[in-house]
């Protein structure tokens, strides 16, 4: 079956046009239809958008670089009539597409004990026709605020307003060269990580035979680079270096330190766990509100040295979006691992981005990350098995590094504890 011609995506509200070589994205709802961004061809069923997305189309799949699991798609005979036509640009018709983009997509109105519907009660009657952008993004901001989630944003031009769950940071470059510098100083008793992936890995042996390896986020490993298969490589190289033959033997325990951790590419956590797993397993299972959960599985690693010895995670609210499916994917790794520190900032699906008739924007998450009891980590975050303070200003004032010593004396002892 050929791509060309129009597809629905299930679960993502999102219709499909392909023809001549280009694949064009709707944004759609039932208030209307939105186009969205381009891709060109690039391969036999791929396209390639301005970001460098990959989007491999096959028969009734779609799947997008750097996002585990595939989409299912659905053939239509024409696209939507309401995508034929340019939908009106006042502030209400804006009104109404951000209000339903978040009705139809967004998984956790009742975990948060938010009703949506007492919300466009409250706000819509403030939108008129004179209502100012300003106005506009002033309320958008108000109306998602007590959403307390990281992976919500409302955006217009220079102005953005995101934020994180209350009682965490959010990950930076300053907070992650302070972190990275204290580590060094303290942990490491003054010496360097060995610096991978454009600084975002960076490994030390300890003292006794364990390993530490800090990951602060999974991508910018190759520069402005977007490719995925890039930075796969990148990734490729430093885990070559770090689990190395020797080191995969030899290696007494590891300690994976995903405190200060911006998230990417989920994709790429799971291509570290393959090195850390000699048998086969379900890291999670992923989902939309209509669609079926997908499992996501972990296959050892082939050609290279796997570790497979006893890991100790370190976490906490600075660990973000694909730093937290890296932690859900190892806590049914086959062998022992053990979180240590806080819980997690508690967002995991990819970002759906929705463009409003006015050119605002808004991102927001649409996926569930399903944990072995079918139940997901959203909004409370992964929680640690031995709780331990994580880089607070007592801890930096007495230098402490509590997480730190407690992952390492759990490593230490003559049989490491695990716990899911």
């Amino acid at each position: 079956m050929g791509a060309e011609g129009v597809w629905r995506v299930d679960g993502y509200g999102t219709v499909l046009s392909i023809t001549d070589g280009r694949l064009r994205q709707y944004q759609t709802s039932r208030v209307g239809c939105v186009p969205g961004d381009t891709a060109r061809r690039t391969g036999p069923g791929t396209y390639t958008d301005s970001e460098g997305t990959v989007l491999t189309v096959r028969p009734k799949t779609l799947s997008l670089s750097g996002s585990p699991g595939h989409r299912e798609l659905h053939r239509l005979a024409r696209l939507p009539e309401a995508c034929t036509r340019p939908m009106p640009q006042d502030p209400l018709t804006a009104f109404d597409v951000f209000w339903q983009s978040f009705e139809e997509n967004y998984p956790f109105f009742a975990a948060k004990g938010i009703d949506w519907h007492a919300v466009r009660d409250e706000y819509r009657p403030r939108v008129h026709a004179d209502t100012t952008r300003d106005g506009l993004f002033a309320l958008f901001t108000e109306m998602v605020k007590p959403l307390y989630d990281a992976h919500v944003a409302v955006i217009d031009g220079d102005r953005h307003f995101g934020q994180v769950r209350p009682g965490t940071v959010a990950p930076g470059p300053e907070l992650d060269a302070k972190v990275q510098k204290f580590v060094e100083r303290r942990d490491l008793a003054g010496r360097e990580l060995h610096r991978f992936a454009g600084g975002r890995i960076g490994y030390a042996d300890l003292p006794g035979g364990q390993g530490y390896l800090r990951i602060s986020g999974f991508a910018g490993y190759a520069g402005d680079e977007q490719s995925y298969a890039v930075h796969v490589a990148e990734l490729d190289k430093a885990l070559d270096a770090v689990l190395n033959e020797r080191r995969a033997r030899s290696l007494k325990g590891l300690i994976i330190d995903l405190r200060i951790n911006g998230g990417g590419y989920d994709s790429l956590g799971l291509h570290i766990a393959e090195r850390l797993t000699d048998r086969p397993y379900t890291a999670y299972r992923k989902r939309t509100q209509y669609t079926r959960p997908q499992p996501i599985d972990v296959p050892p690693a082939h050609g290279v040295p796997l570790y497979t010895g006893p890991i100790a995670v370190l976490t906490g609210g600075s660990t973000v979006s694909a730093g937290e499916t890296f932690t859900q994917a190892l806590i049914d790794r086959p062998g022992t691992t053990v979180r240590v520190g806080q819980p997690t900032q508690g967002v995991f699906s990819d970002t759906l981005t929705r463009t409003l008739p006015n050119g605002m924007e808004v991102w927001l998450p649409n996926e569930l990350f399903l944990n072995r009891s079918g139940t997901t980590y959203d909004g409370i975050g992964i929680p640690p098995n031995v709780r331990a303070p994580v880089f607070t200003d007592e801890e930096f004032t007495k230098n402490r590094d509590s997480a730190f010593d407690a992952a390492l004396a759990l490593l230490r002892q003559p049989s490491s504890p695990g716990g899911r």
